[in-house]
C-alpha cells in the first residue's frame, strides 16, 4: 500500500496523516529558521519560541538557526525541498506599538499567541519561585527581571489592551494565566477582576483563566472565575506521576494529587466537560505508556489532556543543567494515542473556546486530530 494511499485511510477515518504529525512533532523539538514578526522569551513558558502559521494552523516552534527546517515563499521546507504545507511567520500586531496613559507599553501587558490569541500573565511573581520550590521548566520572573512585562497587570489595562487587539489586529480569544499566590485562592480572584474587565470592555470574546487549585474549602473561587465570564480554565499538573512532580515541581508538588483532582471535578461541574483543561508536559521522565493511560483518564473526568513538548527556556533550572527536549518519536507516539483516544470520546480542543487547548500552537495535539 503507498503512503498516498495510508494517508487517505487515515483521513477518512477521521485520523490526520501520519506524515503532516511527523512532521508537526519535527517542527515542535527541532524549531525552524524564519524571521518572525511574533516571538517570547522567558516567562511562564513552555519555550522560546517564534509564532507561525503552519498548514493554516497557529503553531508557537523554537527559532533554531540549525534547524533543517525553514519557511520560504509562504512554504515549509526541509532541507529545501517543499513539504506541501503552506506556512508563514505571524506578522506584529499594531496594538504593540500602543502604550496607556501612564506610559505602559501594551506588549509588556499582553502578548499575540498565535494569530488571533491575546495571552497574559496577570501577576508576574510566584510564591514558589525559590529556587529550591521552583518549577525546573518556568521561567516566570525572568521575563519580568528583563523589564519586558509588569509585575501585576491591572482589570482596565487588560481591558484597554484587549479592546485594542480585538479592534486593530482581530484577536478572537485570550488566555489569562497568573504566578501562585499566597492566598488560599492561589490568585484566581484577581483573574475574575481581570476577565469581568475584559468582557465588560469587549462582550462576547472567549477568555481562558489558568491558576493552581484553589485551597479545598475555597474552590468557590472556581464559580467565581465562570460568573465573571470566563469561557474555560485550565488546572495545570503537567504530570501525574508524582515521582517526577517532586524532582521537576517541588513547590507544585506538596499540592496532592486529590487537591488537583477535587479542583478538576468541580471545574467539570461549574464550566462544563471539555471547557477544563490541564498541561501534561512529556520529556519529564514519565513512562509514556502511563502518560498516555493518565491523560486518557482526565478524559474520562471531562478534563483536556494538552500534551506538550518539554523545550528547553532560557533563564530555567532545566536549561542550567542542560536538559534537552524529549525525542521526537517519544512525542509522537503518546500525542497520535492521546489524540486517538480524545477523537474516541468526541473531544477536540478547538470545542474550548478560548485558551492553551483552543489555540493549540504549542501542541501537535491539533495537527493528530484532537
Amino acid at each position: 500500500m503507498t503512503s498516498t494511499t495510508q494517508d487517505a485511510i487515515a483521513r477518512d477515518a477521521g485520523a490526520p496523516s501520519p506524515a503532516r504529525v511527523s512532521t508537526r512533532v519535527d517542527v515542535a523539538i527541532l524549531g525552524v529558521r524564519v524571521d518572525a514578526g511574533v516571538t517570547r522569551r522567558a516567562g511562564a513558558g513552555p519555550s522560546d519560541d517564534g509564532h507561525v502559521l503552519l498548514d493554516g494552523r497557529g503553531a508557537a516552534l523554537p527559532i533554531n538557526a540549525m534547524s533543517p527546517y525553514s519557511i520560504s515563499g509562504g512554504r515549509l521546507l526541509l532541507d529545501g525541498a517543499d513539504l506541501g504545507l503552506d506556512a508563514e511567520p505571524v506578522t506584529r500586531p499594531l496594538f504593540y506599538d500602543l502604550t496607556t496613559a501612564d506610559g505602559v507599553r501594551y506588549e509588556q501587558l499582553a502578548r499575540l499567541h498565535g494569530a488571533d490569541v491575546l495571552a497574559t500573565t496577570v501577576v508576574q511573581t510566584c510564591i514558589r519561585y525559590d529556587a529550591a520550590d521552583r518549577c525546573r521548566f518556568c521561567a516566570i520572573e525572568a521575563s519580568l527581571a528583563a523589564g519586558s512585562t509588569t509585575a501585576v497587570k491591572s482589570p482596565a489595562q487588560l481591558a484597554e489592551v484587549a479592546e485594542a487587539a480585538v479592534r486593530l489586529d482581530g484577536v478572537r480569544q485570550m488566555v489569562m494565566t497568573t504566578g501562585t499566590t499566597n492566598g488560599r485562592d492561589r490568585g484566581a480572584r484577581h483573574l475574575a477582576r481581570c476577565v469581568r474587565a475584559v468582557t465588560e470592555a469587549v462582550p462576547g470574546l472567549p477568555v481562558q483563566v489558568q491558576c493552581e487549585p484553589p485551597a479545598p474549602d475555597d474552590l468557590a473561587a472556581i464559580t467565581e472565575l465562570k460568573d465573571a465570564g470566563a469561557t474555560a480554565i485550565g488546572i495545570h499538573v503537567e504530570s501525574l506521576d508524582d515521582a517526577v512532580r517532586r524532582r521537576w515541581m517541588p513547590g507544585k508538588a506538596t499540592v496532592p494529587m486529590s487537591q488537583y483532582e477535587a479542583a478538576w471535578d468541580e471545574a467539570v461541574r461549574v464550566f462544563g466537560r471539555n471547557r477544563v483543561s490541564t498541561y501534561l508536559l512529556v520529556g519529564l521522565g514519565e513512562d509514556p505508556d502511563e502518560l498516555v493511560a493518565g491523560a486518557l483518564r482526565l478524559a474520562d473526568r471531562g478534563v483536556y489532556p494538552f500534551v506538550v513538548p518539554y523545550r528547553p527556556l532560557a533563564g530555567t533550572l532545566a536549561m542550567a543543567d542542560g536538559v534537552g527536549a524529549p525525542d521526537p518519536a517519544v512525542l509522537q507516539d503518546v500525542t497520535t494515542r492521546v489524540a486517538a483516544g480524545l477523537r474516541a470520546r468526541s473531544m477536540r480542543g478547538a470545542d474550548q473556546g478560548a485558551g492553551c487547548a483552543a489555540c493549540g500552537a504549542c501542541s501537535a495535539l491539533q495537527a493528530a486530530g484532537a
